[in-house]
């Protein structure tokens, strides 16, 4: 049997969701496009002594996809854990520099790391539904965070289920277990579960890689869909997936220590898409995207 979900409070050290921030006419009209949402100055990144990411500085903008690209280890991944704090959960993982988000710091004194998560969700390489009934598995957060109303659960549920696409496919059985879905309607459904819960940012980490091709397509529609109400970074190994989706794509590489045989990720380039593709400013960024460097 289920224990009772426990109900957690939000930190007020954080600013609102933008979803949720009342605009007035005036603001709306002269709020200029593409505000930051995070803004990372010379964030290094460790576990215990080892330096696994070091000196990144980059901005992340409202109702944009960011893609995170490089080669294996350099370090995306680690980087996307520190947008919501996901990296204090690994015993002796530690963050120098600033990370700021919407001018919060992210790091700062009496911030909890479990609103940091509320605000900015994950949806992982692997799609991870909970070993509940479809309906529960997206019910989960809104019910952790205090809402026990029925009508407004179902209200939640359904607006999150067709936000991920899947509402169609799942309303007949929303009784039957999440882990009876496809891969890609899991995946879906892991979205889903995110949003329950108004994220302002909803972070991906290789979320197609274990799709087929036509899955991977309806996530990356899906990515499409709701920019305009999300701010999304994704870490991705396949750049033609980078190209399709993103606004911004951010090139990370390995430095090598041959004496000490460790490797450090890196920042190389940062700047629009179709610019880091088309006309990459660093040699080592058109070695990558064009083949010549993996």
């Amino acid at each position: 049997m289920d224990q009772p979900e426990p109900t957690v409070a939000t930190s007020t050290q954080l600013p609102k969701p933008a979803a949720l921030q009342a605009a007035s006419p005036q603001d709306e009209a002269y709020a200029p496009s593409g505000r930051p949402v995070f803004d990372a100055k010379g964030v290094s990144i460790f576990y215990s002594s080892f330096r696994a990411v070091t000196d990144v500085s980059l901005t992340i903008y409202e109702n944009e996809i960011t893609a995170f690209i490089g080669p294996s280890g350099c370090g995306k991944t680690t980087v996307l854990r520190t947008l919501n704090r996901m990296n204090d959960l690994i015993p002796g993982a530690r963050v120098e520099g600033n990370v700021h988000y919407r001018g919060a710091s992210l790091y700062g004194t009496g911030v909890s790391p479990i609103a940091v998560r509320r605000r900015i969700g994950m949806v992982f390489q692997k799609p991870n539904p909970f070993p509940k009934s479809i309906y529960d598995n997206v019910a989960y957060g809104p019910r952790i965070n205090g809402q026990r109303n029925k009508a407004k659960l179902d209200d939640i549920v359904e607006h999150s289920l067709r936000q991920a696409a899947l509402w169609d496919e799942v309303k007949d059985r929303l009784n039957k277990s999440g882990l009876g879905l496809s891969g890609g309607q899991a995946q879906r459904l892991c979205i889903a579960r995110t949003l329950a819960v108004e994220p302002d940012v909803v972070l991906m980490d290789e979320p197609c890689s274990a799709l087929d091709p036509i899955a991977t397509g309806r996530i990356e529609d899906l990515m499409h869909e709701i920019k305009s109400r999300y701010t999304i970074v994704i870490v991705t190994h396949n750049m033609q997936q980078a190209t399709r989706v993103s606004d911004r794509t951010a090139f990370y590489s390995v430095l090598r220590d041959e004496k000490s045989d460790t490797r450090t990720g890196v920042l190389v380039e940062y700047g629009r898409t179709q610019q880091i593709f088309e006309d990459p400013q660093d040699s080592r960024t058109q070695a990558y995207v064009t083949g010549r460097m993996g």
